[in-house]
């Protein structure tokens, strides 16, 4: 399996699967309704409490997907006094909370600073700015330069929100993401993710200072109309985050992993652009070619996914490998040999 988003393996370990298990006995399966009404408990309370600490944050808020995460916090933030610049290669979650927002939506070059820099010179003479950018980007698996944004944000009076949703676990001391890896996690305003991905569960959390999360609280609207999590979702990402804070290692071996499959495919000889995370893409472009090697690659045991427009351009076709702390290094050489094998069969690589 070389396509899942499982960075730490802890969608099966025995202590989240029993726990899971044991609160849909004692709690049941729905919260039946939003946060606001009934669907609060001591456990959703618990998990955002858990999520402060763990990112050093004042507050946090959970949601019901990592995709409202950002629904809810873009759209209760920016109103029409405000402009959101976006990275270009940023996930579509945050496009669509800027289409949700009334604030005017502008995109700069993936990973331009100067561009944004220029942006917001511009922008800022007449309103409030908002940055947005994911910390780890999901198709390309590089990394935001974020001491450069930080820079260039507090010399226009812009606000920083990062999407960590695929540095969460992967990133920083003890998995704390890509802000903390920089050692940037009191200059980014808010910290968005998800549990979907190194957190073994589903739904997203926003974490920063008290009263912004609070009036997110008030004003997201996915979160505000949205039924909140189930308790054993709650209970799975809670369970998730305490075996990470107790077994840290587990990120120093998803990353240990993540260099055997880097260092292997670019030997072989594939593209795989600028990636130093376990989100390691092999650039193909043309979408047939890239079915065709894909298809073979699942019936010979090795699971990859195949990405295609819309999440990436027309022509520019991906196809997207990760891997997790619970591979062996053999698994993952073994795998990289097929596809080298594969992919000179089909062209791909000399």
């Amino acid at each position: 399996m070389l396509g899942s988003n499982n960075y730490l393996g802890l969608t099966r370990h025995p202590r989240v699967v029993q726990a899971t298990r044991d609160a849909v006995e004692r709690y049941g399966t729905s919260m039946t309704g939003s946060r606001l009404l009934n669907g609060s408990t001591k456990l959703h309370e618990r998990l955002e409490e858990l999520l402060a600490h763990f990112f050093g944050s004042e507050a946090c808020l959970t949601f019901t997907t990592g995709y409202q995460a950002n629904l809810g916090a873009i759209s209760a933030l920016a109103n029409r006094r405000v402009a959101v610049l976006i990275d270009k290669a940023d996930h579509a979650s945050i496009y669509d909370g800027c289409k949700l927002s009334e604030g005017e939506m502008v995109r700069f070059l993936h990973n331009d600073f100067e561009q944004l820099d220029a942006l917001l010179a511009k922008i800022t003479q007449d309103k409030a700015a908002m940055v947005v950018v994911d910390g780890v980007f999901s198709m390309g698996g590089d990394v935001a330069p974020l001491p450069e944004l930080v820079e260039v944000c507090k010399r226009h009076g812009a606000r920083l929100l990062v999407d960590d949703a695929h540095g969460v676990g992967t990133m920083g001391p003890g998995g704390r993401g890509t802000a903390h890896h920089y050692g940037l996690e009191k200059e980014v305003d808010l910290i968005i993710g998800t549990f979907s991905k190194s957190l073994a569960s589903i739904g997203g959390f926003v974490a920063g200072p008290a009263d912004v999360i609070e009036w997110i609280r008030h004003f997201g609207r996915p979160g505000v109309f949205s039924a909140s999590l189930p308790p054993a979702s709650v209970v799975a990402a809670t369970t998730a985050l305490e075996v990470l804070m107790e077994e840290p290692e587990l990120v120093d071996k998803v990353n240990s992993n993540a260099k055997i499959l880097r260092d292997g495919l670019r030997e072989a000889g594939f593209n795989i652009g600028d990636t130093t995370t376990p989100i390691v893409p092999i650039l193909i472009g043309d979408e047939r070619l890239m079915v065709g090697f894909w298809k073979e690659l699942v019936a010979n045991g090795v699971y990859t996914n195949a990405v295609i427009m819309p999440a990436v351009p027309r022509g520019a076709s991906v196809l997207r490998t990760s891997c997790m702390a619970t591979h062996e290094p053999e698994q993952i050489r073994h795998a990289v040999a097929l596809m080298a094998e594969l992919g000179r069969r089909h062209k791909l690589i000399a």
